[in-house]
């Protein structure tokens, strides 16, 4: 039976977040990355620990939900954290199409049996709409700073 992009989604969510999870932890130095990906506790990685958190909220609200307002909560979260640090505004950013990266990665062979190129090109469009929301919530934030 041919399943849907939709009904992967849901099935592998757990590997594909945590796939999405490794790829924005890589883009800190490598001593952040371990540290953000090994330390559990909440209190002693706070980042990491609202990293996690926002990325899981992040992707049920794309693949389920859809409501533009929490989206945007959980995004900023995330970009409001990334604006401070040593990125620039294309890095603070670049965990957001990283997402599509690991959908790529983790459900690439069932796409390609399934013939869901078209599922793809609607959450990958999804995808560049939360970019394009996340820009302006960056520039929101950088204002904020500068003030």
């Amino acid at each position: 039976m041919k399943k849907t992009l939709e009904s992967l989604l849901l099935e592998n969510e757990t590997a594909i977040v945590e796939r999405w999870r490794n790829l924005v932890f890589a883009t800190y130095p490598d001593d952040g990355a371990i540290f953000f990906k090994g330390e559990k506790d909440k209190c002693a990685n706070p980042v990491g620990s609202m990293i996690s958190g926002g990325l899981d909220s992040i992707y049920t609200e794309l693949t389920g939900g859809k409501n533009t307002d929490l989206l945007a909560n959980y995004l900023d979260s995330i970009i409001r954290v990334r604006a401070v640090q040593d990125f620039s505004p294309s890095g603070a950013l670049a965990f957001i199409p990283l997402l599509k990266k690991a959908i790529r990665e983790e459900l690439d062979s069932a796409i390609k049996k399934n013939s869901l190129f078209e599922e793809l090109l609607q959450i990958e469009s999804a995808i560049d709409d939360m970019m394009l929301l996340g820009t302006d919530i960056f520039m929101k934030c950088r204002e904020q700073v500068y003030e």
